[in-house]
């Protein structure tokens, strides 16, 4: 009778036969690739963008990830990936964080409901709306974050002349963190109808922090999925509230279905504006659509503008020429920092804004798409129909060929965008592009233009605390990416 070890070396066996008979007779087998991925993908894990890119700057514009998976990095290519209409569609990774429940606009593989759920967003997320309805709250939030940082960064500036130069909240403000309570907070209301206060209380509530357990599963499940498995089972709490984290991101959207159905509701939360435009339109929008929005709109708008924040004040302060020019075109626009004003009359600002999503946008890592029937054709190879495909921004905003010198932060760079070549307009991805192209992009330019605007008037000659070194802020990537401190601090 065989032994049970026998068993395991014998399924070991075969498994290993199948990985290596798959790799031989791949559709992939002829482009670039280290010779690993013709078997796994494990070698991208962890620092995942910056390995690709290191991949595609030895192998070229178009590389083999795994067994089946590419990426393209091609300018050519990338337009035709994300160009409306050429059906790419989103990978089923996308919907596969949403096992059982409606993934949202943010995950919808089927471009006719995806189609749909846009045009309910349409109105509410649009320029005019967003800065009719909620231009004044989105000044609140800010204002009230400026407040923040300027009195933390005062009394930092304060105990750095009496020497007290360690990482303390008392020595500097962190910016990131004030950023994100700022972000969090107009989100919320305008999902759920009502303001978490966390600018208030200073830190993040529980909901949050299921919102960040979350992400950091979707990545787990993408990257890991065996280690997924685990922690469910294990008796950790903070295992354990990893996988618990989606259902209370989930149940707490009963609060965005409560706040709308409120007499008045369009005025509410951006969901009574969605409820008005499906009844018009002979459609409808379900509780359970609101409970997927309302979690999808705080996951994606809260990191994303508090990075871009932070990486914007961070750059800014390292180039003191940069920020004197950039704090005396605010100071001439007067204290009201009207939100026209700056779209039309700040050109330092809008560059400084645009060149910090070139190399900082929250989004960088991968968009995983899925070839179409009939494949295609990228930078001279033929892929077949039903590859998974991803672009990276991270990649193409670093192109060597389309951008001058790409990896020196150039605040100047889009004040003439006229100037601008064609390969750089095609690549230039600050929310995404096409028919996926960020749906809250007009909000974020907002608190965006508005953040970096008066934190350069109220907090002139603001400077980094001298215990934030380069490594600090040093890309980290998982979901999105962060600094790899973690935090930003600035005195005054």
């Amino acid at each position: 009778m065989l032994s049970p070890a026998i068993f395991i070396c014998v399924g070991v066996v075969a498994i290993i036969f199948l990985i290596l008979l798959s790799s031989i007779r791949s559709p992939l087998s002829h482009i670039p690739r280290s010779w690993h991925t013709r078997f796994s993908g494990l070698s991208i894990k962890g620092r995942r963008i910056h390995c690709v890119h290191a991949l595609h700057q030895k192998y070229g514009d178009i590389i083999r990830l795994t067994p089946t998976k590419v990426s393209v990095a091609e300018p050519n290519a990338v337009t035709q990936i994300h160009r409306i209409g050429d059906n790419f569609l989103k990978s089923r990774w996308y919907e596969s964080t949403h096992k059982g429940r409606d993934p949202g606009i943010l995950a919808m593989q089927n471009p006719t409901r995806h189609a749909q759920r846009r045009r309910l967003f349409a109105r509410a997320f649009s320029h005019t709306s967003l800065t009719t309805n909620w231009e004044a709250t989105v000044r609140e939030k800010v204002t009230m974050a400026i407040h923040r940082i300027k009195e933390c960064a005062t009394e930092g500036g304060r105990n750095l002349e009496i020497g007290m130069k360690e990482m303390d909240e008392k020595n500097g403000a962190d910016v990131m963190k004030w950023w994100a309570l700022m972000a969090t907070d107009v989100i919320a209301r305008l999902a759920f109808g009502e303001s978490f206060h966390m600018l208030e209380i200073g830190r993040q509530t529980p909901y949050i922090d299921a919102v960040q357990r979350t992400l950091l599963g979707s990545v787990i499940r993408h990257e890991i999925p065996f280690v997924w498995l685990v922690p469910r089972y294990l008796p950790v709490k903070n295992l354990r509230a990893l996988t618990q984290a989606k259902s209370m991101v989930f149940e707490y959207g009963e609060r965005a279905i409560q706040n709308m159905r409120r007499e008045g509701g369009g005025a509410q939360n951006l969901f009574g504006q969605m409820e008005a435009a499906a009844e018009k339109d002979d459609g409808m929008i379900t509780d359970e659509d609101v409970k997927a929005e309302a979690g999808n709109l705080i996951a994606t708008g809260s990191d994303t503008t508090a990075v871009t924040l932070t990486y914007l004040v961070w750059a800014v302060l390292k180039q003191p020429a940069l920020q004197r020019d950039l704090e005396a075109e605010i100071a001439s626009l007067g204290e009201r920092l009207d939100l026209g004003e700056l779209i039309k009359n700040a050109p330092l600002l809008n560059s400084v804004i645009e060149e910090t999503l070139r190399p900082y946008r929250a989004a960088l890592g991968a968009l995983p798409r899925m070839l179409p029937k009939g494949g295609a054709r990228f930078a001279g190879f033929d892929i077949a129909a039903g590859v998974e495909v991803s672009t990276q921004a991270f990649s193409f905003h670093r192109d060597l060929q389309a951008w001058p010198e790409p990896l020196r932060f150039n605040g100047y760079r889009f004040i003439d965008k006229s100037a601008m070549t064609p390969t750089q307009k095609a690549l230039m991805q600050s929310f995404s592009a096409g028919s996926r192209v960020c749906i809250r992009i007009h909000l974020a330019w907002m608190e965006l233009r508005l953040g970096a605007a008066m934190f350069f008037w109220d907090c002139r000659g603001a400077q980094l605390a001298p215990y934030i070194t380069d490594d600090m802020i040093e890309i980290d990537n998982q979901f999105l990416i962060a600094p790899k401190g973690h935090c930003c601090y600035v005195v005054l």
